[in-house]
């Protein structure tokens, strides 16, 4: 059975819609402090962090007034990226950890991510439970006045996360001479990362870090490179640094302004830890990895198995297979042997760790030549338009035009009204009409 609240990664979509508004947010924290709070006896403890959209301000209220109504106590931490939320999560030995975010969404959505006391984005399974906990009646749920929560906003957030970030390399680690750019989206990111690369001694420009709520992802960030790219053009740097919203993501830029995406550097990251023999297994990519990456793979002798789209997806597999990389062309990349989630400071950092040695950002990522790959959105009312007939005979031929040379993937977007077409082949015109005939079935 489908769920009703969650998506392929938490729950999301339009502030004062009829998910992403205060009611709900309420319900969302009685539900899911309910859960956890039911797990054990004691009274047990929640934590929050945020982006920085503008209706944080409203919603995080009512979520923790959700939770303290379930007898969970909370910690409220403001900005911080999300992985840094899951860190302290399991460091605090939390209950709970909920992420307010719409990750690279526009400002006008918003969301949560959800993670366990493990700091692992909570399952199917258990999203399930909390959705009946959800529309089962309200006073089933409320504590008794003396079993209420207590909320206390914990104001060195920042630093513990950082402090668990760099303990994760050597003490002798420094970027003392090393030039960063830095794109931090206006996100939950705008304080924690140049503070962290200042910290190692790095001489860091930043842009995207005057969050007024409302510029959240807009224009800059991972989802919009060329701001990066044009940064690092101007100031010569040895590294560009692109964020997403809560800074799960990241894109970078090598010195000579090239884009590198999260394929060319989870090639890098895992020819490097083979190399030094800490990959374990092989790595874990999604259905939408380039194929480019796939054949480098196998010239490596690594071995590579693809992932539902979706992060948790990814780390799902990764636990099943024991492997310690994984991630997505996105910029989501999973560093098994530091962290449960995506990290795009943490990623930054392993990155800079292999540069230390005066080592070039371009000839790091000189790993494959990309098949040549388009991804189309398509706004739909209804994306179940996908199962119809006219869409799968489109699909089946378009399959058919592309035969061994290619692929082709149409899905529904986890998180958003649309039907994402995926085409990949060498052959661009074919790339153009198979996504036409797809877009002209579902219009």
């Amino acid at each position: 059975m489908p769920k009703k609240y969650f998506g392929t990664d938490g729950i999301r979509g339009r502030v004062n819609d009829s998910k992403i508004n205060g009611d709900m947010f309420f319900k969302f924290g009685l539900a899911a402090g309910t859960y956890f709070k039911n797990l054990k006896k004691v009274k047990q403890t929640a934590v929050i962090a945020k982006d920085t959209r503008l209706s944080g301000y409203t919603l995080e209220p009512a979520l923790v007034s959700g939770l303290a109504s379930a007898g969970m106590h909370v910690f409220t931490l403001g900005p911080l990226p999300t992985n840094g939320l899951a860190m302290l999560t399991k460091k605090m030995r939390a209950n709970l950890g909920i992420m307010i975010t719409a990750s690279h969404n526009p400002y006008y959505d918003n969301g949560l991510k959800l993670f366990g006391p493990d700091g692992l984005k909570l399952s199917d399974n258990i999203e399930k439970k909390i959705e009946k906990l959800i529309d089962s009646k309200i006073n089933n749920n409320l504590s008794l006045p003396e079993n209420l929560g207590r909320v206390k906003r914990l104001e060195n957030a920042t630093d513990r996360y950082l402090s668990i970030l760099k303990n994760n390399f050597p003490k002798s680690f420094s970027l003392k001479g090393t030039k960063i750019a830095i794109d931090c989206a206006n996100g939950a990111g705008y304080k924690s990362a140049p503070k962290l690369f200042r910290s190692l001694g790095a001489k860091v420009y930043n842009i995207g870090v005057n969050p007024n709520g409302l510029n959240i992802n807009q224009k800059c960030g991972s989802t919009f490179p060329q701001k990066i790219k044009s940064l690092v053009s101007r100031k010569k740097v040895n590294l560009g640094i692109s964020l997403d919203g809560d800074a799960d993501r990241i894109i970078v830029c090598d010195e000579n302004s090239k884009i590198i995406n999260g394929d060319q550097i989870i090639a890098m990251l895992a020819k490097r830890w083979k190399k030094k023999k800490i990959l374990k297994g092989g790595v874990i990519g999604t259905l939408m990895s380039n194929y480019g990456l796939e054949v480098f793979f196998k010239e490596n002798k690594i071995k590579f198995v693809r992932a539902n789209v979706g992060d948790r997806y990814v780390k799902e597999k990764m636990q099943m297979k024991k492997f310690n990389l994984g991630g997505e062309q996105s910029g989501h990349i999973i560093l098994g042997k530091f962290a449960t989630t995506g990290d795009g400071l943490l990623v930054a950092l392993e990155i800079l760790f292999s540069m230390r040695k005066g080592k070039k950002a371009s000839e790091l990522f000189k790993n494959f030549i990309s098949t040549p790959q388009v991804l189309k959105n398509i706004n739909v009312k209804d994306k179940n338009i996908i199962n119809s007939i006219k869409c799968k005979k489109a699909i089946k031929k378009s399959t058919k035009l592309l035969g061994k040379e290619g692929r082709i993937l149409v899905r529904k977007s986890g998180t958003e009204p649309k039907i994402r077409i995926m085409v990949e082949t060498k052959n661009k015109k074919l790339i153009s009409r198979c996504i036409n005939l797809v877009k002209r079935s579902i219009n």
